[in-house]
């Protein structure tokens, strides 16, 4: 294993020191592993906080800012972040107006984030929640029971935010979430297994002619392991499971994400070739990301995310936004 490392068990914590380095904008929380926007939230505003094991950056902690999250929980690497934590988060940033917790759906997040809200709401805060379960590629997995929550985490929060910034409602902020998670399908594909640093070595054993279809970002397995295949047949394993999930044409949001060890160059050319094979099931690209913002450590391999849009879908994810790993219309 050749990792930037000081001590494999200290990752988290020498990480989020550099966080706080970066990005002054921001406050970090080192001792709850909490990242918060800078100032507090205006009052009437509703609160938005994620998070989840680490090790997916910039998910959640570089998607705090304008336009997006209020807060995000930093777990251990691949480690659900510990209900204490989740109501320290939720306690600071509520400004009377609600807090909606947005939770991918793996067994730890889910139970976590939930007596999380209990114990919120005994003080007084008013919290939903919205889990997010958009992978068609495997029904159950090693960490949850149904689908994994996965790319379009990323862009509900996006579009979810900004519809908080603007002054949604805790009801409507909630119905929007639900909206855009039932519209969103995922599809990852990986080349290699990533390395967790406290493992120090391979999730999974993948041979260098074989690559894993429906990979989860954890390196859970997929749906089949077959030979390595060139990137237009890789394209349409991406995009075939998910025109055939539901009904994906009309207008769209799509991110061609990658997993954290494939360079920029492989992600274009990837994108190259999902996008006609979109348009030929009738998928009109309306606004698209390419890039890393949903990752698995080191894991060579790529997602695809297909999100159904509408005119207000569009007007909220073109809105202004601040982060660090987002940031346009400011």
């Amino acid at each position: 294993m050749k990792k930037f490392i000081n001590d494999a068990s200290a990752v988290l914590a020498d990480s989020l020191k550099g966080v706080a380095a970066a990005h002054p904008e921001l406050r970090v929380d080192l001792e709850n592993r909490v990242i918060y926007r800078g100032e507090a939230t205006r009052p009437g505003k509703v609160a938005l906080i994620s998070g989840g094991g680490s090790g997916h950056e910039p998910l959640h902690g570089g998607f705090v800012g304008t336009g997006m999250l209020d807060a995000a929980c930093a777990g251990e690497v691949f480690t659900s972040p510990t209900p204490d934590q989740m109501l320290a988060a939720t306690q600071a940033v509520d400004a009377g107006a609600g807090v909606l917790h947005i939770v991918k759906n793996y067994t730890g997040d889910v139970l976590n984030f939930e007596m999380a809200a209990e114990l919120a709401e005994a003080e007084g805060v008013r919290v939903a929640s919205v889990v997010v379960n958009d992978d068609v590629a495997v029904e159950d997995s090693t960490w949850t029971a149904g689908r994994r929550g996965v790319g379009t985490t990323v862009l509900l929060e996006k579009i979810v935010g900004a519809a908080a910034e603007e002054g949604y409602d805790l009801d409507a902020v909630v119905e929007l979430a639900q909206r855009v998670n039932a519209n969103g399908r995922s599809m990852g594909v990986a080349l290699t297994s990533c390395t967790v640093p406290a493992a120090g070595k391979p999730t999974f054993d993948l041979p260098e002619d074989e690559m894993e279809v429906g990979v989860g970002i954890h390196g859970e397995p997929g749906r089949h392991r077959v030979p390595l295949a060139s990137a237009k047949e890789i394209a349409a394993m991406l995009v075939d499971p998910i025109v055939h999930d539901f009904d994906a044409g009309g207008l769209a949001i799509v991110m061609l994400n990658g997993l954290g060890g494939t360079p920029l160059i492989e992600l274009y050319l990837m994108y190259g070739e999902v996008v006609p094979l979109l348009e030929a099931a009738g998928v009109s690209i309306e606004r698209n990301l390419v890039g890393n913002y949903i990752t698995s450590l080191d894991m060579a391999g790529c997602s695809l995310t297909v999100l159904k849009a509408d005119d207000e879908l569009l007007r909220l994810w073109d809105a202004p936004v601040v982060t660090p790993g987002l940031r346009w219309g400011a």
